[in-house]
């Protein structure tokens, strides 16, 4: 697929956090007392604040927020790198890729250095923009970051909520399922086992630099 940018989702795309998010959730659902099952169902691709708006308006959405990604970025258990991620990122020019996540810039940060994987020149957080997953403004805030338009990015993506945003934004979308099942992910242009399936196609730009034109099926 031709693109020149490339706008990864982080949590389920670039590494594994299932662990640390069902062991977060399962802890505050516990303690304010709401469904677990219900909660997870809709946290992953969303923001923190987003989610608990959904299933616990009567709380102060912000500060709930605040509590659990602070416990979430205490603890590096159960993080792992996704196959073929290091060495996607790797083959990528630094700045063609960006991550565009539903967690906070700490939260980010933290997950990121855990695993070894590379910071990016490009970041798009929760508290980035006004509106999240599955509204498209993390996404077109991802592109506006490289400098290029909607029509010229590709997202990776492993929600629902953030193939919706995607899709909104005006760009294809390329979607994994390591946190989903295929039939949650139909509206994407592509569904793949995982981002190990996936390498850069570069060339050379006649100053030396190396160009992305889009990103290739294994």
């Amino acid at each position: 697929m031709t693109c020149r940018g490339v706008l990864f989702d982080l949590d389920g795309v670039l590494l594994d956090s299932n662990a640390a998010v069902q062991r977060a959730w399962s802890l505050w659902a516990r303690e304010v007392d709401v469904d677990v099952d219900q909660v997870l169902a809709l946290a992953h691709g969303r923001r923190t604040a987003d989610t608990i708006r959904l299933v616990a308006p009567q709380l102060d959405a912000n500060a709930e927020a605040v509590r659990i990604e602070r416990r979430e970025a205490g603890t590096t258990q159960g993080l792992r790198r996704c196959a073929g991620a290091s060495a996607l990122l790797s083959a990528l020019p630094a700045s063609a890729w960006a991550v565009v996540t539903s967690g906070s810039r700490a939260l980010a940060t933290a997950r990121l250095r855990a695993t070894g994987l590379p910071l990016p020149r490009a970041l798009i957080a929760a508290e980035d923009v006004g509106d999240g997953k599955p509204h498209p403004a993390c996404y077109l805030a991802g592109a506006a970051a490289l400098g290029l338009a909607a029509h010229d990015c590709l997202v990776v993506e492993d929600a629902p909520a953030g193939v919706q945003a995607a899709k909104a934004a005006g760009m294809r979308v390329i979607a994994v399922t390591t946190t989903h099942a295929r039939a949650d992910l139909v509206a994407a242009d592509l569904i793949l086992s995982g981002v190990s399936r996936l390498r850069a196609a570069t060339t050379m730009a006649p100053e030396g630099s190396w160009t992305l034109t889009g990103l290739r099926v294994r």
